[in-house]
């Protein structure tokens, strides 16, 4: 395929200083990055996005210039893979990319067979972008959680970080399945996360204020947690006999200052929760998994819809925590 001109959003830095721009690259289909050249559709805006695009977080390991996106969406245009033909609608997400190799902010992308999955039937391209990899990985956390032997009925379940991406997909699909769901934020956002599932909301200061003993009183049969550090300390003291926590992040610490005692006197299960190198059959059981439980009006519920060149002005609003639910990139209409 002959070389193409189109637009990126394009991250530069000089002498320490990190710019993102919008601006013409001239690219087509590279064999040294990946076998199937797409034309992307639609991207979202992750936390992580987020971080890589301000340059709060050390999310980008490669040379300058660099193209972040962390999702993508698209048609496939050429392929020297079996698994897609041209006409294909695949989703890309993990894999670093947008980290390590070019994202999901360019208009064309050529990525490897291997990190793709096809579109599930019946959801859009667009609502696959409302998912994401907040919804891939707030699906990842239930099916844990169900493999944990954690179910409706069993108790109440919290979410917290509840009205960023994985909070608002975790409480959309655990109400969907029957769970009572306690949204845990920091935010006065009660008609939102009511309205996408949330039976109880509690601020984030009753977790993050730090537990007040080794073992508190159990509240939770079963917790996804997106902020880490305290938070998550506090809710491995206060989940039930053979509950589970499944830790998918760490808006607040990577660190976790906790004790033996929920894991040896309640056997508390604490589930690492991978959505960068998760396995082929994982990924495509989970987006099969939301695309059953999240229907249209729900995703448009939550859905946002920017252009590129809207990405540094809410990549500095979801980092500052002011966005709730998720925000879609259309590509195309850049």
């Amino acid at each position: 395929m002959a070389q193409k001109k189109y637009k990126a959003l394009v991250l530069d830095e000089t002498e320490g200083v990190l710019t993102a721009s919008v601006r013409e690259v001239s690219n087509g289909f590279d064999p040294g990055r990946g076998d199937v050249f797409i034309r992307i559709l639609y991207s979202s805006v992750n936390y992580k996005d987020g971080l890589a695009v301000t340059g709060k977080g050390k999310i980008v390991r490669a040379d300058y210039p660099f193209v972040p996106g962390i999702d993508l969406v698209g048609e496939v245009l050429e392929s020297h893979s079996t698994k897609y033909v041209p006409g294909d609608l695949v989703i890309g997400t993990g894999w670093q990319i947008g980290e390590v190799h070019w994202g999901g902010y360019s208009q064309y992308q050529t990525v490897r067979a291997e990190w793709l999955v096809p579109l599930p039937d019946g959801m859009s391209a667009e609502e696959s972008m409302v998912v994401g990899t907040a919804g891939f990985t707030a699906a990842l956390a239930i099916v844990a959680l169900e493999k944990n032997d954690v179910r409706p009925g069993d108790g109440d379940i919290v979410v917290t970080g509840a009205t960023g991406g994985v909070g608002s997909m975790s409480v959309a699909m655990l109400h969907r399945l029957g769970y009572r769901v306690v949204a845990s934020t920091g935010k006065t956002e009660d008609d939102y996360l009511k309205s996408i599932g949330a039976d109880e909301i509690i601020h984030r200061s009753v977790l993050a204020d730090g537990p007040y003993r080794p073992l508190d009183s159990a509240k939770w049969v079963g917790a996804i947690d997106s902020v880490g550090g305290t938070t998550l300390a506090t809710l491995l003291t206060q989940i039930k006999l053979h509950g589970a926590v499944a830790a998918c992040g760490l808006a607040a610490s990577h660190r976790l200052d906790t004790n033996v005692y929920p894991f040896i006197l309640r056997g508390v299960n604490l589930l690492g929760i991978d959505s960068n190198y998760c396995p082929y059959d994982r990924r495509v059981e989970a987006w099969n998994r939301v695309a059953s439980l999240l229907d249209s009006d729900l995703l448009g519920e939550m859905n946002r819809m920017i252009t590129l060149h809207d990405i540094p002005n809410v990549a500095e609003e979801i980092t500052s925590g002011k966005v709730k639910g998720r925000v879609v990139v259309n590509i195309q209409g850049s």
